[in-house]
């Protein structure tokens, strides 16, 4: 756990081998808490794009083509990846409770059984 991993961490890893098996199930609350952190955990790891040139040309040296815009990704350590996670499930079920209080029993029983299954995934602690 200490340490930068690359992006198939245990816990990620975890995630994308659980998508398949909802899909394949037609769970759709698991489905979309799968999709949901898996692009929180994305997003975590995206970096920020360089300023573009201000010259309307051609810049020396760029590289043109495909894959051009590539840039690398953010190594996410296993520890910020359960810290997504968790903060997905916490989100989850704080608009639950929004939703409970708002007499929406429906939209926060799924918003809460979205949490259960990002809550099962999580490592004990």
């Amino acid at each position: 756990m200490s340490g930068p991993i690359d992006g198939d961490s245990s816990l990620h890893a975890l995630l994308r081998g659980a998508l398949p098996a909802a899909l394949k199930a037609r769970d759709r609350v698991a489905v979309v808490a799968l999709r949901s952190a898996l692009a929180a955990i994305d997003n975590a790891q995206a970096v920020e794009a360089p300023p573009a040139p201000r010259s309307g040309g051609v810049v020396a040296g760029a590289v043109a083509g495909l894959g051009a815009g590539e840039a690398p990704r953010r190594e996410l350590s296993e520890g910020e990846i359960v810290a997504i996670v968790r903060a997905e499930v916490a989100d989850r079920l704080a608009a639950a409770a929004d939703y409970e209080r708002a007499g929406r029993a429906d939209a926060a029983a799924r918003l809460t059984a979205e949490a259960d299954v990002l809550a099962a995934l999580l490592p004990a602690g």
